[in-house]
Formats: structure tokens, sequence, C-alpha cells
């Protein structure tokens, strides 16, 4: 995606495409109850077998992504936010219509979608927003502490490792009541520390080859006993989801900064994976609406799923077949906005009264 200021990012384009593919992987090969293919049956491919680690790439790609537009000017809160309401609202707007309209062609009662509107607020508060809006919440929530986060971090980078302390530290207290798993992986309160390791990783610059390959290879091999031992949904009441968004995002952190730090675009195949990842919002959030369906369709009529390997071949085909969707959908619904939106930030040496909205710098 191109910003505002016109700076192109390829690589992070890159790893939004990676992103989308392992939730759409996630959903396809596993659907909301293991069908086709049962929960946790192939620690080797760990990363697709627990497709939901592409929340926590998006997430801590959002800290990184921030960090780098931003470092060395100053936010401009008011557009910062009105950008980001461009960005993002146009499509979940339309995710709610279509959700609303399918209830009542569905259920044919206008009741229920009446009700189903009248809960949205709740989604600016609480992860209740459907087809994968819920992670949007905790993005909205990290957009307001984004320049408390950017000031500490000018300060001293050892209050955002303050923030990694107390963040752990209340997951502990909320597992010592209850199962922690909700907070910590639906909720800012476990992707807060994403976000900022995103951000520390884009000042730590990029890391060596040998640390970027020892990085992937422990966390992979976290992921794979994560994965034997139950996985997300064998692993609700487990005290390892008091650290698993800092593991996630340290691990993740440091791979986006060596891919960003070390990646020369060139080529076809770079600018059609860049693309996949200009879609990627649209994949995000309109796949609920086909995958399940899709899934069981290929299935029970085309080829038998259940075996990992094959089902997860099958999926990358079914991903690509959702990218003129994809497509669609930036250049009708996502584009018209994006083109309205202006620059958000200001260089330390140029008057916050230049600004193109009028709007207060934010150190």
């Amino acid at each position: 995606m191109r910003s505002t200021s016109g700076a192109h990012f390829v690589a992070l384009d890159h790893i939004r495409a990676v992103a989308a593919l392992l939730v759409f992987t996630w959903h396809f090969t596993h659907g909301l109850t293991g069908m086709p293919v049962p929960f946790g049956t192939a620690p080797w491919l760990a990363f697709l077998d627990e497709g939901h680690v592409g929340v926590a790439l998006f997430m801590t790609l959002s800290g990184y992504l921030f960090a780098k537009l931003l470092d060395g000017k100053r936010m401009l809160l008011s557009g910062f936010l009105l950008n980001r309401a461009l960005r993002l609202l146009p499509l979940l707007v339309f995710v709610f219509l279509v959700h609303a309209a399918i209830q009542v062609v569905g259920a044919r009662d206008f009741r229920q979608a009446y009700r189903f509107l009248l809960t949205l607020p709740q989604g600016l508060v609480y992860p209740t927003w459907p087809n994968g809006g819920w992670s949007i919440t905790a993005e909205l929530h990290f957009y307001l502490l984004l320049p408390l986060l950017l000031a500490l971090q000018r300060r001293s980078a050892i209050w955002l490792v303050l923030i990694l302390c107390i963040s752990m530290t209340l997951r502990a207290v909320v597992f010592h009541y209850q199962p922690v798993q909700p907070a910590a992986y639906f909720t800012i309160v476990g992707r807060i520390d994403q976000f900022v390791l995103g951000i520390l990783a884009f000042h730590w610059r990029s890391p060596s080859h040998v640390w970027a390959a020892a990085t992937a290879l422990a966390f992979w091999a976290f992921y794979y006993t994560f994965d034997a031992s139950g996985g997300f949904y064998g692993t609700t009441t487990s005290p390892i989801w008091v650290v698993m968004p800092l593991i996630e995002g340290a691990a993740l952190a440091v791979l986006i900064a060596w891919y960003d730090g070390n990646f020369s675009p060139s080529g076809s195949l770079s600018t059609a994976v860049a693309k996949v990842g200009e879609y990627s919002y649209s994949i995000y959030l309109l796949h609920p609406f086909v995958v399940f369906g899709a899934a069981k369709f290929i299935h029970t009529r085309v080829v038998d799923l259940s075996d990992f390997h094959l089902a997860s071949i099958v999926s990358l085909v079914a991903f690509t077949a959702m990218l003129p969707l994809g497509y669609l959908s930036m250049r009708f619904i996502e584009a018209p906005f994006l083109r309205r939106r202006r620059p958000y930030y200001i260089q330390p040496n140029r008057p916050a009264t230049q600004s193109l909205d009028g709007g207060v710098a934010v150190p």
C-alpha cells in the first residue's frame, strides 16, 4: 500500500500477503469446528496448521509500519485518525451491511438484522465485530495509544519494555482468576505486546542473517510444540497465553525487520505478491463469507480434503481465486476513500500551523 507521503514499502506488502494467506488457510482447512481437517494435525506445518498466527503478524507489522512512517516526525492526531477511518471503515461498514442482508435473506427476519446493527457500537470497545472485524477493535485501541507509545519510545526504549512487563503482569493476574486466552488473543491486553515490539523492531534496525535464521528456527520449534500440545483450541485454559503474545511479537518483529532491511524489490513475482498484499485487507474481511462454504463444497463434491497437506495445496488455489474479489473490493470500495487521505505528520522544524487539516501536532 502507498502511504499519504507517496512511500511504498514493497517488502511490507509481501508480509501482508503472507499474513492473509495464513489466516485464509487456517479457516479453509479447519473451518470453525475442525472440518474438513481436525485441529492440530500437522505440527511440521505448524504455521499453516495454526494459521491464526497471521493475525499476530498483521498486528506486529502495524507497529513496525507506523514507527517507520513517523520516524523523526510529529503526528497530527486528528489527521491520523481521519486517515485510519478512511482506510478501515468503508469496507468494514460494507461487511456489516452484507451480514445484515444475509440475516434478512436467510432468516427472513428484519428484526434480527436490526438487532445486529444495534450491537455494532459495542465493537468499538469489545471484540464483537464479525469476519475478523474483532481485530480492527484492537487496532483502533492501538491507534489511540500510538502517540503515547511514540513519545515514550523517543525518550527511552525502556518505557516500552516496561509496558511489555505491565501487560504480561496483567495477563498473569487475569489467568489467576479465569482463562486468559480470550483477553490475550482478542483484545489489546494481549495484542499491545505485538504493536510495541513492532515499534521497537524498527528502531533496532535489521538483524543479521544468522540472528534472523535462529529466530525463525526457534519460533518454528515453539509453534511445533504448541500445535502438538493441542494448539489454539487445546490450550484455552493454559498459562501459555500469558506469554504467547510476547513470544509471537518478539519473533515476528525480528523477522519483519530482517526482511524489510534486506529485501530489494525486483521482478514480476515481487510485483504480484505485493498486489496480493495490497488486497490483503479486502481478502481478510471478505473471505469468511465464502471460505467455509468453499471448503465444504470441495471436500464433498470435488476431492477429499481430510489430509492436511492436500488441503493446504487446495487452499492456495482457493486463495488465488479470492484475488479478483480483493481487486474489486479495493477498486470500488476502498480506493475512492483512500484518495481522500491527507498527510498527517510534519517535520519537527515545520510549524504545526502549516498542517493541511489544522490539527494539533502530537510530539
